[in-house]
């Protein structure tokens, strides 16, 4: 008898989960609907009416849900989608709704601040290692950016009839880049999508793109996460050396999820990659088997560090105490309040 909220990073994911609800729900009677920037201001307050009501089963949308105005009847479950796209403030406010209510969160790269809480049991964790059947793993390559390399990508791609994502996240230049893509290889019908857009554009360009009328998308990170589309097997990312290892993971993800080969292209600019960004690159080669989200985590860990577990900032306490103690006062504390009891610390001295 409780409400669940399913909430998305963005409104594209919000949609395909909203027809993916509806379809598997609709022989249940159960009551479903989606807040996000596509509903207008009077869609959105009869829902928010409903879910204050009680007259709505389940709510799908994007942080929209997380305004003070959204009100639940009886909230009983949240379900956060790619959950390393949210900010602590963002995941703070879960918290708020957390002494009675159930938060599941799914990500193919758990954060490091969220791998670390699973690893010392302040979280159930659980993976799921077994690659879905019939997809290959995606070949990967590491390159510098070359014209050439990316002409040769986009009409191998082509010539065996599939599409090609090319990624610039860079809004002002996008067009500029499209263009020149476009002398490259003009035979290709090329399309251009970014979050500026009004959502009615954005939404018939991807759609052309999905439908085969476009050849090659060029895009901005909107297509991170959660657009499906069997027929775009090649990816290329400029610039690759500015995306953080969870994206580089997830973005390799949009292509590769039918039966055909697929292949990503990460293409950096600098003479010299900084040892971050090597590692990183190095990383997301190495990690090319399906289903190997977990491994990529733990590399993002080592690379990166824990983070806070208890504030905001992205490296706490553990730097002043040393990792070890910091682990052993930790492990005694979660001891502490599982059994009720309490656990005596032993601390050396230097």
């Amino acid at each position: 008898g409780k409400q669940v909220a399913l909430i998305a990073h963005i409104t594209f994911l919000a949609v395909q989960h909203y027809h993916n609800f509806e379809e598997r729900m609709a022989k249940f009677k159960v009551r479903i609907e989606m807040l996000s920037r596509f509903r207008t201001a009077a869609e959105q307050r009869v829902i928010l009416e409903k879910l204050r009501k009680g007259d709505l089963d389940i709510v799908i949308g994007t942080h929209r849900l997380l305004q003070e105005d959204v009100k639940f009847f009886n909230l009983g479950l949240v379900i956060i989608d790619e959950e390393q796209r949210f900010g602590v403030k963002q995941k703070e406010k879960f918290k708020e709704l957390r002494s009675e209510v159930d938060i599941l969160t799914l990500t193919a790269t758990p954060i490091p601040r969220t791998l670390n809480l699973g690893l010392h049991k302040l979280r159930d964790i659980s993976t799921i290692t077994t690659p879905p059947p019939g997809p290959l793993p995606i070949i990967t390559e590491v390159r510098k950016y070359s014209d050439a390399l990316i002409r040769q990508a986009i009409t191998t791609e082509l010539e065996r009839g599939g599409q090609c994502f090319v990624l610039h996240n860079k809004v002002e230049t996008i067009d500029a880049f499209a263009a020149k893509l476009k002398a490259l290889v003009p035979r290709a019908n090329f399309v251009v999508g970014h979050g500026q857009l009004k959502p009615e554009v954005l939404e018939e360009r991807i759609l052309g793109f999905k439908e085969g009328r476009f050849d090659v998308l060029v895009s901005s990170t909107i297509i991170e996460n959660g657009i499906d589309l069997p027929r775009a097997n090649t990816l290329i990312v400029n610039e690759a050396e500015r995306f953080g290892l969870a994206q580089l993971y997830q973005l390799r993800g949009r292509v590769g999820r039918g039966k055909v080969q697929a292949f990503a292209y990460f293409l950096y600019h600098t003479q010299k990659l900084k040892d971050d960004a090597k590692k990183r690159l190095r990383a997301i080669v190495e990690a090319c088997e399906l289903g190997s989200g977990f491994q990529v985590a733990m590399r993002d860990l080592e690379i990166r560090g824990a983070g806070e577990i208890l504030g905001a900032s992205q490296s706490g306490s553990m730097q002043t105490v040393g990792v070890s103690h910091f682990l052993r006062m930790l492990k005694a504390a979660v001891e502490e309040l599982r059994s009720g009891g309490k656990e005596e610390v032993e601390i050396e001295e230097n």
